[in-house]
């Protein structure tokens, strides 16, 4: 099963497997449901006699519904972040801590969708994207499918204190959702292959690959603590980590295409020439 938003006459619309749901459908109050009972839910509202076309998709969330991320889940992204820091052995620690690196990335409205600009702050010589398999997370902390995630960083600013983390993640255009969601259950999401490709003037000027396999944490010990203290009742988007990181050679620049594929998703989008 795929959910899909769309812009439409009438402003936005969820579509599920292609086929429109009621205006009135809330992404945030299907997963205010149990999983068994969300399945049952959606194909209840679903309108067969009304497809939509996939383009123009608009971001998978709600304004109000938020997102977070973990970090230093897979041990290239440990080597990276502990090479740009001057106080490396902060991210060994974590790797290796009972306790996973979680923080707030973005509220609903903050994120873009495929096609949309991302940015890259003007305070920082070096800014990445970073491919991320998202799991879409219900109110009962049940992994109910996932998305494509971009958690664009600055790495210089992050670099310089890891107490200056929620500037180097969350600012304006630094996290990118889509195009899709597809429902599916934890154990289909624990060996899917991610891809990056960024191209600039037309050109490929870095490309990697990796595996949610690679992955030291399980889905649900990083769900389990992002829920434990905290709750969600319109549910929540939890970007998992990267394992692919370009080098220290390598800075992303404005109008740069970025392309991450996870499974069957594909989300692209260019940074913003304004940035």
């Amino acid at each position: 099963m795929i959910l899909s938003h769309h812009a439409t006459d009438e402003g936005s619309q969820w579509a599920l497997n292609g086929e429109l749901l009621p205006t009135s459908f809330s992404l945030a109050e299907a997963l205010s449901m149990p999983e068994s009972e969300m399945r049952a839910y959606l194909l209840a509202m679903v309108s067969p006699d009304e497809r939509v076309s996939d383009e123009p998709l608009l971001v998978p969330i709600e304004p109000s519904q938020e997102v977070w991320a973990s970090g230093v889940t897979y041990l290239r992204s440990r080597v990276e972040r502990e090479a740009e820091s001057t106080v490396a052995d902060v991210y060994a620690k974590v790797y290796e801590a009972v306790r996973p690196e979680l923080f707030f990335k973005s509220i609903g409205r903050r994120a873009v969708g495929p096609r949309e600009k991302i940015r890259i702050r003007r305070d920082s010589t070096w800014n990445v994207p970073e491919p991320e398999l998202t799991l879409v997370i219900n109110k009962y902390a049940e992994i109910v499918g996932y998305t494509v995630g971009n958690d664009v960083s600055s790495r210089s600013i992050e670099g310089e204190n890891p107490l200056y983390l929620p500037q180097a993640k969350s600012y304006d255009g630094a996290c990118a959702l889509g195009p899709k969601i597809i429902l599916a259950p934890a154990d289909d999401l624990r060996s899917l292959p991610i891809q990056l490709s960024i191209e600039r003037g037309g050109k490929e000027v870095f490309a990697g690959d990796a595996n949610t396999s690679q992955m030291k944490r399980s889905l649900e010990e990083l769900v389990e603590h992002l829920t434990r203290e905290t709750a969600f009742p319109e549910g929540v988007f939890l970007m998992t980590g990267t394992c692919i990181v370009p080098g220290s050679d390598f800075t992303l620049l404005p109008g740069d295409i970025v392309s991450i594929s996870v499974g069957d998703l594909t989300l692209t989008n260019e940074v913003d020439a304004n940035a």
